[in-house]
């Protein structure tokens, strides 16, 4: 095997997000329900016998040594020993700046992919580990399911979801994850809840406020989509959605849709795409 084509690294939607506490640290403690979808962007991974790994697309403003597909690739190759290098190619088509966990999911399906062109054979739970390193979300994306998600990110308990449809718009604007979790008038002590109690639905994204308030066009996005389903930001913004019910439905809100706005017309995924390609 010399090549793996067209590999998806799927978006996730927060279905609601609480913030909990904070550690030490500086970091936020979460709870959250994290739910895969099928729009993603595409990688691609050519075989190198050089040890050199290299980013062969243009990806805007985003240079390649930060870009976390690089920066994945070079921790699995570290921390396994592996000699081998490779070419990536990223066909983007999930939003930078969207909270639709757009790099934590390229950095995931690297990890998933090298790990089976390489050969380095490590379990599940030891590339969660490693991808934790890399941010909070890559995990999940590695767990590649339905999660109820706590912690930094690190605590994953399989969720069962219905199938559904969504409407996703992404409002012209870039959202810094970093910015929104400094922020002062963020909430940082809602109550901790059960997976029961958010089946019952009693919850919100602690986020949303704060990205409104600085960022007006997320606030927009939620008001106007809101006309057709209650709507909600998901992640850190700017991404807002809707759950629907059913495709006809959703194509015709992506329709509809200012032409300022992107929108997408989504279905839920049971499973990551590379599900299977891991042990464990």
């Amino acid at each position: 095997m010399t090549r793996l084509d067209r590999c998806p690294a799927p978006a996730k939607l927060n279905l609601f997000l609480h913030v909990v506490g904070r550690r030490a640290d500086g970091y936020h403690l979460l709870q959250s329900a994290f739910r895969l979808v099928d729009l993603a962007d595409l990688l691609s991974f050519s075989l190198r016998e050089d040890g050199r790994i290299v980013r062969s697309s243009h990806v805007p403003g985003v240079a390649p040594e930060a870009d976390l597909c690089v920066r994945a690739a070079r921790l699995l190759q570290a921390e396994t020993g592996c000699r081998l290098g490779v070419d990536i190619e990223i066909d983007k088509r999930l939003p930078m700046g969207g909270g639709l966990g757009g790099g934590s999911s390229d950095a995931a399906t690297t990890l998933i992919a090298l790990n089976r062109l390489w050969g380095t054979d490590l379990s599940r739970a030891e590339l969660a580990t490693l991808g934790l390193r890399l941010g909070a979300d890559v995990p999940f994306f590695i767990f590649g399911a339905d999660a109820f998600v706590e912690g930094v990110g690190e605590r994953l308990q399989p969720l069962g979801l219905q199938p559904a449809r969504y409407v996703i718009v992404a409002p012209p604007v870039s959202v810094p994850t970093a910015e929104i979790f400094a922020a002062q008038e963020l909430t940082r002590d809602t109550e901790a809840i059960r997976i029961s109690d958010f089946a019952e639905n009693r919850t919100r994204n602690d986020l949303q406020p704060v990205a409104c308030a600085r960022y007006p066009e997320v606030g927009e996005a939620v008001r106007w989509l809101g006309q057709y389903a209650p709507a909600r930001m998901t992640g850190s913004g700017a991404c807002v959605f809707a759950q629907v019910d059913d495709e006809a439905v959703a194509r015709q809100i992506v329709r509809d849709c200012p032409t300022q706005w992107q929108a997408w017309a989504v279905a839920s995924l049971a499973r990551h795409p590379l599900h299977d390609w891991l042990r464990g």
